[in-house]
């Protein structure tokens, strides 16, 4: 398997909407897999931003970042899948441990849970099962038969956690890559809260991290080759960092360049390659076992 790399954009702080498409091209056509889109306070919003770049180029999939205090599970399910749908399976979402949103916390089932660990487990679970709960192939569309959709495969999922209530099912359809993406980063979260829902994990510290994530997915039922394991890094010499990669059985990078457009692009250069186009931001990350549509 060839390796996976991932770009960190900051649009609106460090690189302009305009400078960003310009690198989402570039990015493109050096066989990047995805483009990851920072949250922060001097940030665009990056749901809004995936959907413009995602409008002007195809062939390349989009990470958004979303914490858990900006809209309440279903929300999030909504856009993110509707994205999912518009851009023919290339998104995901990166979300981020935090606090609850003020629709959800107006009906926590305990008003005193706070851990954010047990938050963001909860908030994923829930993604990951709404965005299953309407299967593509539910949806018929006969008009002859005037039958839209088969009722008996969309299943509401009846969640009622420790902070969050939520019947479902969505009222869309799944995309051709079954559902989003959902990506996690090790450090306030760990293996073993990521382990249930998590298709792409990423780390800084790489010692280790393989071993840990390997035994977390075991105990969850799952299969390492299920989870695609990135790296985190800021630059650096792409023949050094592969090393890195190999040695500590990563599948791939995240890339933080530091600096403006100019400096990402010279990154992106850097790291060229020539890779075939995916079909999905699934294929396009190496996760072997696709999501059912």
């Amino acid at each position: 398997m060839s390796t996976i790399v991932q770009l960190a954009l900051a649009v609106g702080d460090r690189v302009s909407l305009t400078e960003a498409s310009a690198l989402t091209a570039l990015a493109r056509d050096s066989g990047v897999a995805s483009i990851r889109l920072l949250d922060g306070e001097r940030t665009l919003d990056p749901t809004v931003v995936a959907a413009h770049l995602a409008g002007v180029h195809s062939g390349i999939g989009f990470v958004a970042e979303v914490p858990t205090t900006h809209h309440a599970p279903y929300n999030t399910a909504r856009r993110v899948l509707s994205l999912d749908r518009a851009t023919g399976g290339r998104a995901g979402i990166a979300l981020l441990p935090g606090g609850g949103d003020e629709v959800s916390d107006a009906t926590a089932p305990d008003p005193a849970a706070g851990d954010p660990l047990r938050r963001w487990r909860e908030y994923a679970g829930v993604l990951t099962r709404l965005w299953e709960s309407f299967p593509r192939r539910a949806l018929i569309g006969d008009q002859a038969a005037a039958v839209v959709a088969r009722a008996e495969l969309i299943r509401p999922i009846g969640h009622e956690g420790a902070f969050y209530r939520v019947a479902g099912p969505l009222d869309g359809p799944s995309s051709p890559q079954g559902r989003p993406v959902l990506v996690a980063d090790l450090g306030v979260l760990d293996p073993a809260a990521v382990a249930e829902s998590a298709d792409v994990v990423v780390v800084e510290q790489a010692a280790g991290a393989d071993a840990a994530l390997t035994d977390a997915l075991r105990q969850a039922g799952r299969d390492r080759r299920e989870v695609a394991l990135l790296g985190r890094v800021p630059a650096g010499s792409p023949e050094q960092v592969l090393v890195w990669v190999h040695e500590h059985r990563l599948d791939g990078v995240e890339l933080v360049p530091a600096g403006g457009a100019e400096e990402v692009a010279a990154v992106l250069r850097a790291w060229a390659s020539e890779v075939a186009e995916a079909p999905s931001l699934r294929a396009a990350l190496g996760l072997r076992a696709e999501v059912a549509a």
